[in-house]
């Protein structure tokens, strides 16, 4: 079929042309952005799940339900090796300089903006490079103390002063949040809490890996009361239905009913993968009607795809060592694995390898779902890994160049 029609769109953080599935936590999420307007309380959440379970789509909508219901948003990608106030910075600037702009005689938005000078002032003095100018006096006194906690809290007080004014909310998107510093984390929890105790229209809509939960509590312990943790999984079958024929009936194609049990099967459910495997299937469908054998064929082209694409970008990510560990987790089958277990595939003591463990979680290549194991935290991961290992003629020596004591 013509492929400038098709309408599947196998990408990273790409809104599926039918986001099937998530009513259950886009409903909630609505609520809670209505009553923040209404002036009630309502709970931030962060939304977990593994790699490709369309967290960041998720996370995108909620925002364009904000931005319709008239809040100022902001949507950051947090990174390893960039701070929280350098990230929100640049996105504050731009939503307080919107709220004075719509009336320029609000006390409370220009008293917000003078705090975010402060605040701006402080990043400076830490990280030299930053640069983001603010025609304000600063409010001396406020923000400004180098002590995050404090700082941020004060700032996120001031922002949600302001848009109250306004008669408006703040939302904050932050993806990856599992990459954020403990200390970063700590302050944006009690900038948060500060801003529930007081009232005020700020919320906060983050998505990452599933440890998150565990990452939240240990920052903070009262965050548990503070957000909801809304986990995100594979969708059903009826789910995997709805995302593969209603995008297709408009335009005019159908999928049989073998072609979802097909579809579903070979992807798990995994809503990226969906996305791959009807992209090609529709490509190589004579149609109007996609046929279990399309999907056979979409499949040989699919694993092509990710392998050179998906799979190959974590892969080239990883240390020697990091890269045997992980082969070893896939000899041993489907997750999760124990530690000692993955130890004992390597031929070493549980000691030796817990570093290589620690910065694969750092990385966000692995996770632990209960304390001591280990799972990938990117589906179909390990079929990847034992391709590779069985398309090596040279077998990988298991954590090469690091002398390790073995298992006696």
């Amino acid at each position: 079929m013509d492929p400038i029609l098709n309408p599947y769109v196998p990408g990273a953080g790409a809104p599926p042309p039918e986001l099937a599935g998530r009513q259950y936590l886009l409903a909630p999420a609505e609520i809670a952005l209505r009553r923040l307007l209404e002036g009630r309380s309502a709970r931030s959440f962060i939304a977990t799940g593994l790699r490709g379970v369309g967290k960041t789509v998720v996370l995108g909508r909620i925002r364009e339900m904000a931005t319709e219901a008239g809040f100022q948003t902001c949507f950051i990608e947090a990174h390893e090796y960039t701070s929280l106030p350098q990230l929100l910075a640049p996105h504050l600037r731009r939503m307080m300089l919107t709220l004075d702009r719509a009336d320029r005689f609000s006390t409370h938005v220009k008293r917000a903006l003078r705090v975010l000078k402060s605040f701006i002032h402080t990043i400076r003095l830490q990280h030299q490079d930053f640069r983001i100018e603010l025609d304000f006096e600063a409010e001396t006194g406020i923000a400004d103390s180098g002590n995050l906690d404090a700082d941020l809290s004060d700032l996120f007080a001031a922002v949600g002063e302001a848009a109250r004014a306004r008669g408006t909310g703040i939302l904050f998107c932050i993806d990856e949040i599992q990459f954020l510093s403990e200390r970063d984390m700590g302050a944006l929890i009690m900038a948060l809490h500060r801003t529930a105790r007081e009232n005020l229209p700020v919320m906060f809509a983050g998505a990452g890996l599933p440890h998150i939960v565990a990452q939240t509590g240990q920052s903070r312990s009262y965050a548990e009361r503070l957000f909801d943790f809304p986990q995100l999984g594979p969708l059903k079958r009826d789910d995997v239905a709805d995302a593969l024929r209603t995008p297709a009936a408009k335009e005019g194609v159908t999928f049989t009913e073998a072609a979802i049990e097909e579809v579903f099967s070979v992807t798990g459910g995994y809503p990226y993968f969906i996305q791959e495997w009807a992209y090609h299937a529709w490509n190589v469908a004579h149609g109007p009607e996609i046929l279990p054998g399309d999907v056979r064929v979409a499949t040989e082209v699919s694993i092509t795809a990710l392998d050179s694409g998906f799979f190959r970008m974590r892969y080239e990510r990883l240390t020697p060592r990091e890269r045997a560990y992980c082969i070893a987790m896939a000899e041993l089958g489907s997750g999760p694995h124990r530690s000692g277990e993955i130890a004992d595939r390597i031929g070493v003591r549980v000691q030796n390898v817990a570093p290589i463990r620690a910065a694969l979680i750092r990385k966000g290549m692995i996770w632990s779902p209960a304390f001591g194991t280990t799972d990938f935290t990117v589906p179909l991961f390990e079929t990847y890994l034992l391709r590779m290992r069985d398309n090596d003629s040279r077998r990988i020596n298991p954590l090469p160049a690091l002398q390790l004591q073995t298992v006696e």
